[in-house]
């Protein structure tokens, strides 16, 4: 075979496609022009893969794909299409346990009932995918999506309208993981990207509204009900943080009256810190054991302690339990 006979296609790492070209300079997966609709187009592909042709960046647009099996048996990473372009393929029933899509193309394709198990799509773009009864246990979609990350790009360019859309994208991409994690119970998967869909519905509203700020409180108090334990660090913070203002402004305890003094020994006003710190507990959890009585400023930081507190531990039992019965 001559060099004018072999696949011209070079991947991201520089590696060259040994196949036989086809009637253009490319190979007849690497070749864009060519539509793999053939009702054994599935059955090609796995024997090419198997075979050891290269998969990066094959061209799949519109492919009859149905049933297909590129589960790699006896590795732990299966076959590697990355930069593969799938855009409408028919995936319905694909075994795809363990695939590397990393920077391909799952564009309105369809996966539904097929196996996409621990499958790798990070920066993949999963716009439209249909995921009907697919199983997505363990997918890695990565930390952020493809129109995610071209969105923050975009906004920081000044390009607001351009990233408000890709954030809408971005939105219904994280909706959809979401509503197929639930219908198959993967509710510790299915969180994440509720958090995530909210978020980016959050991004989409102009930098300064007050939808954007209430939003984004939600998100640090509880992780828009995803987080307890962003609840308890809260309670806290507040906790510790009330517990400094007492310390500074004063307290009465038993008709004598406390503060901080630069007069008292180190062990006198550490002992006084704990003091406040066990007030600031009992004034949160709105207990009011009524041994410290708040004075001057003091008296401001007790109530407005005492009622974020009885809100607060009322949002971590909703959290708390959403999350249990999930």
């Amino acid at each position: 075979m001559t060099i004018n006979e072999i696949c011209t296609y070079v991947n991201h790492l520089g590696e060259r496609c040994h196949s036989h070209s086809h009637s253009s300079q490319y190979c007849y997966w690497h070749d864009p022009e060519i539509i793999k609709s053939a009702p054994d187009s599935a059955h090609k592909l796995e024997e090419f893969a198997r075979a050891g042709g290269m998969l990066h960046g094959i061209f799949l647009k519109h492919a009859n794909l149905e049933n297909l099996n590129l589960v790699k048996r006896g590795s732990q990473r299966g076959f590697d299409l990355t930069g593969a372009d799938l855009y409408r393929a028919n995936l319905r029933g694909a075994h795809l346990f363990n695939t590397v899509l990393i920077r391909a193309s799952l564009m309105k394709a369809d996966l539904s009932h097929a196996n996409v198990h621990c499958a790798h799509l990070e920066e993949c773009n999963l716009l439209g995918v249909n995921l009907t009864k697919a199983k997505v246990e363990h997918i890695k979609v990565g930390k952020v999506l493809l129109q995610e990350r071209n969105a923050k790009a975009l906004e920081k360019e000044g390009d607001h309208e351009q990233a408000r859309d890709l954030y809408e994208q971005a939105e219904e991409i994280y909706r959809n993981l979401r509503k197929a994690c639930e219908h198959q119970g993967l509710v510790t998967l299915a969180g994440p990207f509720l958090r995530k869909e909210l978020t980016m519905r959050r991004f989409q509203e102009p930098r300064y509204s007050m939808n954007r700020l209430t939003s984004k409180i939600v998100d640090l108090f509880c992780g828009y009900g995803e987080d307890p334990l962003r609840v308890v660090t809260f309670s806290w913070v507040l906790i510790v943080f009330s517990a400094f203002f007492y310390y500074i402004f004063g307290l009465r305890f038993a008709g004598e009256f406390q503060v901080f003094s630069m007069q008292q020994s180190l062990e006198q006003n550490i002992i006084f810190f704990f003091e406040c710190l066990y007030y600031s507990v009992v004034t949160f959890t709105t207990l009011g054991y009524g041994d410290f009585i708040p004075v001057g400023f003091s008296r401001v930081v007790a109530a407005l302690e005492a009622f974020t507190g009885s809100f607060t531990i009322a949002l971590f039992v909703v959290v708390f339990v959403k999350k249990m019965t999930r």
